[in-house]
């Protein structure tokens, strides 16, 4: 079974609805939703994150190579939620 490289923080992204986040956690998962349920409006940081992840699950790269790509993915495509609008989410 292959390790799932678990991502030392989570990356939070917000897809489908508004404020229905999601904590991406580790390199498959960040795959698996870069495949499955990333909005259409994808450019190359898509497909550098998804390439990134898998060569990261084939042992060629570091899960810090996977997570700064799929962050710079989630701003490409406008569904990063950046640390400070969870802490003021959990204020209120």
């Amino acid at each position: 079974m292959m390790d799932n490289k678990p991502f030392e923080t989570p990356v939070v992204v917000e897809l489908g609805h508004v404020g229905k986040y999601r904590h991406i956690r580790s390199t498959q998962e960040a795959a698996e939703c870069l495949m499955t349920v990333w909005p259409l409006n994808r450019g190359p940081r898509h497909r550098d994150a998804l390439d990134t992840c898998l060569k990261v699950l084939e042992g060629y790269r570091s899960t810090a190579d996977a997570r700064r790509a799929l962050i710079e993915a989630a701003r490409e495509s406008e569904v990063l939620v950046p640390e400070d609008k969870l802490f003021d989410d959990r204020l209120h």
